[in-house]
């Protein structure tokens, strides 16, 4: 957002790969690199005793899966501030470090609470990643599946998700705490110019340096995994077969459409009702609007296993029997996601000045036009209801017991043949998820570019 690079587009693309993707994809990578029987530990560094298993392949695999969810959401408060606020301090002779760490780091206060909430609740939440690299390695989101599924023990893990969801509490009532009282308005509704691009190369270097190395890093996990459906057989043989893909279009063929349509019905449902509940959160004063925002954020508070399981038990019985139907699946999907959407909108509405707002029913608009017509929160909705749409193609945790014979999700299938060892299909069904999710959010972007949404900003959204 600040800084000139003729590498911008790519970096945007493969920032993005981690969240078109499943989160245990990346797990999955990293076994067939820097396994015992990997690419680089066994077959270039001739390593026979590797172990990427456990806490450090943890951390790393869970560091690449969550970081672009920051990193948009940054890139859209980014764009947001007005120039002229920086402007004003580089006239009065402060230097562009001075300024940078005066003005623009206290108006992103709201994204570095939004993004460390946000990244610490998917990372505690997430049971995929520890079952498939965890090793030895125990969390609480791993727990609750191995208690309540693989013992049979669903008092158990309903106690550890209890825990659980206590740590989520209070980080959400901590982070809450320490914004409630602030002001980061960065729109004021006067005018101001484009921002000039940093071109100077003490700055610009080092950072595109940075970007370089972290985009080359993840760029070498999705080659590799896309190749791995294109071998014959993983640390064995490395000719080229199309067998893989062959069999996953054969055999998972309807998971596929059923997930695309799924995605597609619960990503504007989520959408519009986050947008509701930020705008009510933020602008509207009643009572039980801290239960409305708290409520809003259990979707990620509450690991998914216990979430799909809780709407078993819920929604198993008349009048409401929506078990074995893709209606339940709409509904968890819808609402496991609106909570990023929530947060999206909220941050974005605390930097528009309500003055702008006021102009509108001044000039005789009622509440719910000026909502629906303010163009300032069109980028976070839209960007809002893509990552919902992403990340329904990508759900694993919430829809695992959801699933059946009628209704079936390629993650679910992709998970199978990670755990059967069958790396060559659930590499090459994870290359037709990615295909199918950048295909969709192409042709989102090129039909919303006429509305005068650019796909940058619906990318870089998340604000």
């Amino acid at each position: 957002a600040y800084v000139a690079s003729r590498l911008k587009p790519l970096y945007s693309i493969v920032s993005l790969m981690p969240v078109i993707s499943p989160p245990f994809v990346l797990s999955l990578s990293a076994i067939l690199l820097l396994g015992k029987r990997g690419l680089i530990t066994y077959s270039l560094l001739h390593i026979t005793n590797a172990n990427i298993y456990g806490y450090g392949g943890l951390i790393l695999v869970q560091t690449l899966a969550f970081f672009p969810v920051s990193a948009m959401m940054f890139k859209g408060l980014l764009g947001n501030i007005d120039t002229s606020l920086e402007e004003a301090a580089r006239d009065m002779g402060a230097s562009r470090g001075k300024a940078f760490f005066t003005i623009t780091i206290p108006l992103l206060a709201p994204g570095f609470a939004n993004s460390f909430m946000l990244s610490f609740i998917e990372s505690v939440t997430d049971y995929s990643n520890p079952v498939v690299i965890g090793g030895g390695y125990k969390t609480l989101a791993s727990q609750i599946y191995v208690q309540a599924i693989g013992n049979y023990k669903l008092q158990v893990g309903t106690s550890v998700a209890v825990i659980l969801l206590a740590v989520t509490v209070v980080v959400f009532l901590v982070q809450r705490y320490l914004m409630r009282s602030k002001n980061y308005v960065a729109l004021t509704g006067k005018a101001s110019r484009e921002r000039q691009l940093i071109t100077e190369k003490r700055v610009a270097l080092p950072i595109n340096a940075i970007c370089f190395l972290l985009t080359l890093c993840i760029l070498l996990f999705y080659v590799f995994l896309i190749l791995g459906g294109f071998f014959k057989s993983w640390g064995v043989d490395y000719s080229f077969s199309l067998d893989s893909f062959k069999y996953v279009i054969s055999y998972t063929g309807k998971a596929i459409k059923d997930t695309t349509l799924i995605a597609l019905t619960a990503s504007p449902i989520s959408a519009v009702l986050a947008m509701a509940v930020a705008y009510l959160v933020v602008r509207k004063r009643f009572f039980g609007r801290l239960y409305l925002e708290q409520s809003s954020l259990l979707g990620l508070a509450v690991p998914g296993t216990v979430f799909g399981l809780g709407y078993i038990l819920a929604f198993n019985s008349k009048p409401l029997l929506l078990t074995n139907t893709w209606i339940i699946l709409v509904i968890v999907l819808a609402m496991t996601r609106l909570p990023v959407g929530v947060r999206s909108g909220v941050a974005s509405l605390q930097q528009i000045d309500p003055s702008i707002e006021e102009a509108g029913r001044d000039l005789g608009g009622s509440s719910n036009k000026v909502f629906w017509t303010i163009p300032l929160i069109k980028t976070s909705f839209f960007s809002g209801l893509v990552f919902t749409f992403i990340k329904s193609m990508t759900a694993i945790s919430a829809v695992i017991f959801l699933v059946s014979g009628k209704y079936s999700l390629l993650t679910t299938k992709i998970m199978i043949y990670v755990d059967k060892g069958r790396f060559g299909y659930a590499a090459a069904a994870a290359t037709i998820l990615i295909a199918i999710v950048f295909a969709v959010v192409g042709i989102a972007s090129k039909a919303l570019s006429k509305m005068g949404v650019s796909g940058d900003e619906i990318m870089s959204g998340l604000s």
